[in-house]
């Protein structure tokens, strides 16, 4: 079974297109926020949807240094850890 590497250097961040409706904006980063939460969780051993309420997403953003999300993306969170397995 082969391990995982991560890249050394950051990704370089391209800047989002121009000419979007603003709802596509507040999706997108609302989506990547999400994902950087539910890598947080999977990587601090919750694996279950029922595991990751409110309170516990929420005290993962303040402890990676992000805004505390908001309900929707507390579903949406929980939404990725259950298909994302």
């Amino acid at each position: 079974m082969a391990v995982a590497t991560y890249p050394t250097e950051p990704l370089l961040k391209k800047p989002l297109p121009a000419g979007k409706p603003r709802d596509w904006y507040v999706s997108h980063n609302r989506r990547l926020k999400a994902m950087r939460l539910a890598i947080a969780l999977l990587d601090s051993g919750v694996y279950l949807p029922s595991q990751a309420p409110d309170g516990r997403i929420r005290s993962t953003a303040a402890r990676i240094g992000i805004h505390p999300p908001s309900d929707t993306t507390c579903r949406m969170v929980r939404f990725l850890i259950r298909y994302g397995r």
